[in-house]
């Protein structure tokens, strides 16, 4: 009898280290939940995945970046809203101060504290440092803000990050109107406060008030503006002046809100867009290097049965030395 390695031994060892090698790959793919885990695995659906990847992070970011967008959406809409109020209010105590008999200083002094209060109102509304209701010489009224709101790869590979702007009206090109007041103040030193509804003279210019009647006075040019406001000397044909001028401003401010409320309302379905292309990228990866953990339990359960079995038959195997060895106990 030979006692020379047998065939049965190099199969038992064949078979055992086959299921190692299987074993090895199951454990991994249990433990990390991916059955792509390495380019070695499946170089196709690694880089797409690892692009993927990359993409849902992009959008990620494009999602903090609404969700900033919306708060301060929010916090200007209601400032605006407060402000419209607030002026709502003088229109209503200059149209008390053409009855006869009033006390047009005392109606003044409810003003004062009115526009105090609308200028406390706009510095207020900012979120994280971003103001868009009062600009000052850090903005550039001329260009409309604008939202990061998407990211698209193109079939080419490139990319391109999409954006929402906020402008009431167009970059005015020539004279600039009331129209252009696409916010409530502008406090830039280098203008008259023409971008802001409250500090823009264009409402009184444009009605052919016989003064130039601002609600606020702007920290830039304000030479022959006057701010709204009355006393006992002042006539009711200015009063009614002030009035058409106010009622003016409300129709702008409205504007300014609707603008808002509009770009409220896309940041939403835009954030609940994104957050949609995130799930669908996730459901998209996961089917390219998820492990079936179901079947990978089951299969791991298989393996180690195998390799008790296959312990066994080598064991078997190798008792044929012994047997051999036992012949040879006696010489």
């Amino acid at each position: 009898m030979s006692i020379y390695r047998r065939t049965s031994v190099d199969a038992a060892l064949y078979v055992l280290r086959d299921i190692g090698n299987k074993l090895t790959t199951t454990q991994r793919q249990v433990s990390t939940g991916l059955r792509v885990e390495r380019a070695s695995d499946n170089g196709a659906y690694w880089a797409i995945s690892s692009t993927l990847k990359s993409d849902q992070k992009a959008q990620s970011a494009v999602r903090d970046a609404l969700g900033l967008a919306a708060a301060t959406m929010d916090t200007a809409y209601t400032a605006v809203g407060e402000s419209t109020d607030l002026v709502s209010q003088i229109k209503a105590k200059l149209v008390a101060a053409t009855e006869d008999g009033v006390d047009k200083d005392k109606i003044n002094l409810d003003i004062t504290h009115l526009k105090e209060q609308l200028r406390a109102v706009s510095g207020a509304a900012s979120f994280n440092n971003d103001n868009w209701v009062a600009i000052d010489d850090a903005d550039d009224p001329a260009k409309p803000r604008e939202i990061p709101a998407s990211f698209t790869r193109h079939a080419d590979g490139t990319v391109e990050i999409g954006t929402l702007s906020y402008e009431v009206d167009i970059a005015p090109v020539g004279s600039t109107t009331s129209k252009d007041a696409r916010y409530l103040i502008d406090d830039r030193t280098t203008g008259s406060g023409e971008y802001g509804a409250l500090t823009s003279q264009y409402f009184a210019t444009e009605l052919g008030a016989s003064k130039n009647y601002v609600m606020l006075a702007s920290a830039g040019n304000t030479a022959g503006q006057v701010e709204i406001g009355i006393s006992s000397s002042t006539t009711t044909a200015e009063v009614h002046e002030m009035v058409s001028v106010v009622d003016k401003m409300l129709g702008q401010m409205t504007t300014i809100g609707s603008s808002f409320g509009a770009l409220e309302k896309r940041i939403s379905l835009q954030s609940d867009f994104a957050q949609t292309l995130g799930d669908a990228f996730a459901r998209g990866m996961s089917k390219l290097i998820d492990a079936d953990m179901e079947e990978q339990s089951s299969r791991l359960a298989a393996l180690q049965t195998q390799e008790q079995l296959g312990l066994q038959s080598l064991n078997i195997a190798n008792a044929t030395y012994d047997t051999v060895r036992q012949l040879f106990q006696n010489f």
